[in-house]
Protein backbone atom coordinates (compact mmCIF):
# COMPACT_ATOMS: atom_id res chain seq x y z
CA UNK A 1 0.00 0.00 0.00
CA UNK A 2 1.56 3.31 -0.98
CA UNK A 3 2.30 6.30 1.85
CA UNK A 4 -0.54 8.04 0.61
CA UNK A 5 -4.34 6.14 -0.13
CA UNK A 6 -7.45 6.57 -0.89
CA UNK A 7 -8.82 6.54 2.30
CA UNK A 8 -7.66 8.21 5.65
CA UNK A 9 -4.52 6.05 6.06
CA UNK A 10 -1.55 4.95 4.17
CA UNK A 11 -0.11 2.15 5.32
CA UNK A 12 -2.22 3.20 8.29
CA UNK A 13 -5.97 3.44 7.58
CA UNK A 14 -9.05 3.24 9.97
CA UNK A 15 -10.61 1.56 12.66
CA UNK A 16 -13.70 -0.41 13.48
CA UNK A 17 -16.66 -0.41 16.01
CA UNK A 18 -16.13 -1.02 19.94
CA UNK A 19 -17.56 -3.86 21.93
CA UNK A 20 -20.29 -4.04 23.13
CA UNK A 21 -20.57 -3.83 26.63
CA UNK A 22 -22.71 -5.25 29.16
CA UNK A 23 -26.36 -3.87 28.88
CA UNK A 24 -27.99 -2.56 31.39
CA UNK A 25 -31.57 -3.79 32.06
CA UNK A 26 -35.01 -3.01 33.85
CA UNK A 27 -37.85 -5.55 34.35
CA UNK A 28 -40.90 -4.93 35.86
CA UNK A 29 -42.03 -6.96 37.90
CA UNK A 30 -45.94 -6.75 38.48
CA UNK A 31 -48.78 -8.66 40.47
CA UNK A 32 -49.02 -10.21 43.56
CA UNK A 33 -52.54 -11.57 44.78
CA UNK A 34 -53.33 -12.76 47.82
CA UNK A 35 -56.52 -13.20 48.55
CA UNK A 36 -58.29 -9.84 48.21
CA UNK A 37 -54.87 -7.74 48.09
CA UNK A 38 -53.26 -6.88 44.77
CA UNK A 39 -49.36 -5.71 45.35
CA UNK A 40 -47.69 -4.41 42.32
CA UNK A 41 -43.62 -4.56 43.09
CA UNK A 42 -40.92 -2.88 41.08
CA UNK A 43 -37.84 -4.72 40.60
CA UNK A 44 -34.83 -2.87 38.76
CA UNK A 45 -32.36 -5.33 37.52
CA UNK A 46 -28.83 -3.76 36.33
CA UNK A 47 -26.29 -6.07 34.81
CA UNK A 48 -22.40 -5.28 36.77
CA UNK A 49 -24.15 -3.17 39.29
CA UNK A 50 -24.97 -3.50 42.56
CA UNK A 51 -25.86 -0.17 43.53
CA UNK A 52 -29.94 -0.43 43.65
CA UNK A 53 -30.35 3.48 44.30
CA UNK A 54 -29.08 3.82 40.46
CA UNK A 55 -32.08 3.17 38.67
CA UNK A 56 -31.70 4.93 35.14
CA UNK A 57 -32.33 2.88 31.86
CA UNK A 58 -30.02 2.68 29.19
CA UNK A 59 -31.87 3.02 25.90
CA UNK A 60 -29.73 1.34 22.71
CA UNK A 61 -30.40 3.01 18.76
CA UNK A 62 -29.92 0.96 15.81
CA UNK A 63 -27.09 3.96 15.07
CA UNK A 64 -25.12 2.46 18.35
CA UNK A 65 -22.99 -0.13 18.30
CA UNK A 66 -22.07 -0.08 22.08
CA UNK A 67 -24.84 0.90 24.59
CA UNK A 68 -23.92 3.67 27.38
CA UNK A 69 -21.40 2.51 30.09
CA UNK A 70 -21.12 4.03 33.94
CA UNK A 71 -17.63 3.91 35.82
CA UNK A 72 -19.08 0.94 37.21
CA UNK A 73 -19.45 -1.08 34.44
CA UNK A 74 -15.80 -0.97 33.28
CA UNK A 75 -15.32 -2.25 29.07
CA UNK A 76 -12.80 -4.83 28.11
CA UNK A 77 -10.49 -3.78 25.62
CA UNK A 78 -7.77 -5.94 24.04
CA UNK A 79 -4.28 -4.85 22.86
CA UNK A 80 -2.39 -6.80 20.92
CA UNK A 81 1.69 -6.25 21.06
CA UNK A 82 2.66 -6.94 17.22
CA UNK A 83 6.55 -7.46 16.02
CA UNK A 84 6.80 -3.98 15.24
CA UNK A 85 8.66 -1.65 17.44
CA UNK A 86 6.45 1.43 18.57
CA UNK A 87 7.13 4.62 16.40
CA UNK A 88 8.20 6.16 20.10
CA UNK A 89 8.33 4.40 23.14
CA UNK A 90 5.07 3.74 25.71
CA UNK A 91 3.23 1.66 27.04
CA UNK A 92 -0.02 -0.57 26.08
CA UNK A 93 -3.13 0.97 27.52
CA UNK A 94 -5.11 -0.38 30.35
CA UNK A 95 -7.02 -3.56 29.56
CA UNK A 96 -10.69 -1.72 30.41
CA UNK A 97 -11.93 1.30 30.06
CA UNK A 98 -13.72 2.83 33.22
CA UNK A 99 -13.97 6.53 32.66
CA UNK A 100 -16.43 8.78 31.56
CA UNK A 101 -19.35 8.06 28.63
CA UNK A 102 -17.84 11.70 27.21
CA UNK A 103 -13.93 13.27 28.00
CA UNK A 104 -12.94 16.66 26.76
CA UNK A 105 -9.25 16.57 25.50
CA UNK A 106 -6.71 19.90 23.56
CA UNK A 107 -4.60 19.16 20.73
CA UNK A 108 -2.52 21.97 21.21
CA UNK A 109 -0.15 22.98 18.19
CA UNK A 110 1.80 25.36 16.19
CA UNK A 111 -1.34 26.29 14.30
CA UNK A 112 -3.80 27.38 17.26
CA UNK A 113 -5.73 24.63 19.70
CA UNK A 114 -8.06 22.13 18.51
CA UNK A 115 -10.50 20.92 21.00
CA UNK A 116 -12.16 17.57 21.16
CA UNK A 117 -14.73 16.06 22.74
CA UNK A 118 -13.89 12.60 23.07
CA UNK A 119 -17.32 9.61 22.99
CA UNK A 120 -16.24 6.61 25.31
CA UNK A 121 -19.58 6.06 24.57
CA UNK A 122 -19.83 4.20 21.16
CA UNK A 123 -15.72 4.04 20.89
CA UNK A 124 -14.70 3.05 24.57
CA UNK A 125 -11.39 0.95 23.83
CA UNK A 126 -10.67 3.58 21.16
CA UNK A 127 -10.83 6.68 23.76
CA UNK A 128 -9.08 4.50 25.92
CA UNK A 129 -6.31 4.44 23.79
CA UNK A 130 -5.79 7.97 22.81
CA UNK A 131 -5.89 8.85 26.38
CA UNK A 132 -3.11 6.65 27.23
CA UNK A 133 -1.07 7.71 24.66
CA UNK A 134 -1.37 11.80 25.39
CA UNK A 135 -0.88 11.10 29.00
CA UNK A 136 2.54 9.29 28.25
CA UNK A 137 3.61 11.99 25.66
CA UNK A 138 3.49 9.70 22.63
CA UNK A 139 1.77 12.89 20.75
CA UNK A 140 4.30 15.91 21.61
CA UNK A 141 6.41 17.02 19.03
CA UNK A 142 4.90 15.27 16.44
CA UNK A 143 3.97 16.15 12.96
CA UNK A 144 0.67 15.51 11.46
CA UNK A 145 2.17 14.23 8.22
CA UNK A 146 -0.93 14.53 5.86
CA UNK A 147 -3.49 16.72 4.40
CA UNK A 148 -6.14 15.78 1.92
CA UNK A 149 -8.13 18.83 -0.01
CA UNK A 150 -10.43 16.40 -2.85
CA UNK A 151 -13.89 17.17 -3.18
CA UNK A 152 -14.63 13.61 -1.44
CA UNK A 153 -11.88 13.75 1.30
CA UNK A 154 -10.88 17.03 2.82
CA UNK A 155 -9.08 15.74 6.34
CA UNK A 156 -5.70 16.34 8.13
CA UNK A 157 -3.84 12.89 9.26
CA UNK A 158 -1.97 13.19 12.60
CA UNK A 159 -0.84 10.61 15.26
CA UNK A 160 2.55 9.10 13.25
CA UNK A 161 6.02 10.20 15.54
CA UNK A 162 7.88 9.10 12.37
CA UNK A 163 5.91 11.64 10.62
CA UNK A 164 5.44 9.01 7.10
CA UNK A 165 2.38 7.83 7.72
CA UNK A 166 3.88 4.04 8.66
CA UNK A 167 4.70 4.62 12.16
CA UNK A 168 2.05 3.16 15.21
CA UNK A 169 2.63 2.72 18.78
CA UNK A 170 3.57 -1.39 18.51
CA UNK A 171 -0.01 -2.49 19.48
CA UNK A 172 -3.19 -2.96 17.45
CA UNK A 173 -6.63 -3.20 18.62
CA UNK A 174 -10.36 -3.86 17.01
CA UNK A 175 -12.86 -1.45 15.36
CA UNK A 176 -15.31 -0.09 16.75
CA UNK A 177 -18.05 2.22 15.28
CA UNK A 178 -19.47 2.65 12.73
CA UNK A 179 -17.82 0.14 11.42
CA UNK A 180 -19.42 -2.87 10.56
CA UNK A 181 -23.05 -1.75 10.96
CA UNK A 182 -22.95 -0.39 7.36
CA UNK A 183 -21.14 -1.81 3.88
CA UNK A 184 -22.45 1.55 2.00
CA UNK A 185 -20.44 4.64 1.64
CA UNK A 186 -21.10 7.04 4.76
CA UNK A 187 -20.79 10.52 5.16
CA UNK A 188 -17.71 11.40 7.53
CA UNK A 189 -19.09 14.94 8.38
CA UNK A 190 -17.20 18.41 9.03
CA UNK A 191 -15.95 18.11 12.99
CA UNK A 192 -15.81 14.40 12.62
CA UNK A 193 -12.29 13.05 14.80
CA UNK A 194 -11.83 8.75 13.34
CA UNK A 195 -9.11 6.23 13.77
CA UNK A 196 -6.67 5.54 10.59
CA UNK A 197 -5.96 2.53 9.85
CA UNK A 198 -4.27 -0.64 7.36
CA UNK A 199 -7.36 -2.69 7.47
CA UNK A 200 -9.89 -4.35 9.73
CA UNK A 201 -8.28 -4.39 13.02
CA UNK A 202 -5.15 -2.27 13.02
CA UNK A 203 -6.16 0.67 14.61
CA UNK A 204 -3.22 2.49 16.84
CA UNK A 205 -2.18 5.81 17.19
CA UNK A 206 -2.77 7.50 14.00
CA UNK A 207 -5.83 10.04 13.60
CA UNK A 208 -7.91 11.93 11.30
CA UNK A 209 -10.28 15.11 11.70
CA UNK A 210 -12.09 15.94 8.85
CA UNK A 211 -12.66 19.80 8.35
CA UNK A 212 -15.27 19.74 5.31
CA UNK A 213 -17.88 16.70 4.86
CA UNK A 214 -16.31 13.54 3.24
CA UNK A 215 -17.52 9.99 1.68
CA UNK A 216 -15.66 7.11 2.82
CA UNK A 217 -16.72 3.55 3.46
CA UNK A 218 -17.55 2.82 6.99
CA UNK A 219 -14.42 1.46 8.01
CA UNK A 220 -12.56 3.89 10.19
CA UNK A 221 -13.94 4.34 13.96
CA UNK A 222 -15.60 7.50 14.78
CA UNK A 223 -14.57 8.51 18.49
CA UNK A 224 -15.20 12.03 18.89
CA UNK A 225 -15.91 15.40 17.75
CA UNK A 226 -13.84 18.75 16.77
CA UNK A 227 -15.09 22.18 18.50
CA UNK A 228 -15.73 24.98 16.41
CA UNK A 229 -12.47 26.69 17.20
CA UNK A 230 -10.70 23.51 16.29
CA UNK A 231 -12.69 23.96 13.12
CA UNK A 232 -11.24 27.39 12.39
CA UNK A 233 -7.73 26.39 12.87
CA UNK A 234 -8.21 23.19 10.35
CA UNK A 235 -10.13 25.66 7.77
CA UNK A 236 -6.96 28.02 7.76
CA UNK A 237 -4.42 24.78 7.63
CA UNK A 238 -6.80 23.32 5.02
CA UNK A 239 -6.49 27.10 2.65
CA UNK A 240 -2.51 27.13 2.89
CA UNK A 241 -3.05 23.81 1.02
CA UNK A 242 -0.88 20.93 0.50
CA UNK A 243 2.52 21.07 0.40
CA UNK A 244 3.77 21.24 -3.81
CA UNK A 245 6.55 19.19 -3.19
CA UNK A 246 3.97 16.19 -2.31
CA UNK A 247 2.58 13.51 -3.91
CA UNK A 248 0.37 15.65 -5.61
CA UNK A 249 -3.59 15.76 -6.28
CA UNK A 250 -4.55 17.54 -2.84
CA UNK A 251 -2.90 14.79 -0.83
CA UNK A 252 0.54 15.11 0.65
CA UNK A 253 2.12 17.16 3.77
CA UNK A 254 -0.08 20.26 4.19
CA UNK A 255 2.12 23.20 2.91
CA UNK A 256 2.12 25.40 6.47
CA UNK A 257 3.62 22.59 8.66
CA UNK A 258 1.46 21.25 11.87
CA UNK A 259 3.21 20.31 15.41
CA UNK A 260 1.31 18.70 17.66
CA UNK A 261 2.95 20.27 20.83
CA UNK A 262 0.67 18.41 23.18
CA UNK A 263 -2.74 16.12 24.01
CA UNK A 264 -4.12 17.10 27.42
CA UNK A 265 -7.40 15.45 28.44
CA UNK A 266 -9.86 16.77 30.91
Amino acid sequence: MSQYGNGPGGQWNAPPPARKPPYVLIAVVAVVVIAVIVGIVVVVLRANDDDSSKADATTTSAARSSSAQTADEPIDCSYKVGSERAAKPVDPPPAEYAGDPEKQATISTNQGDIGLTLDAEKAPCTVNSFISLAEQGYFDDTACHRLTTAASLKVLQCGDPLGTGTGGPGYTFQDEYPVNESSSTRLYKRGVLAMANAGPGTNGSQFFLVYDDSQLSPDYTIFGTIDSEGLTVLDDIAAAGVDPGGQGGGDGPPAEKVEITSVKVE
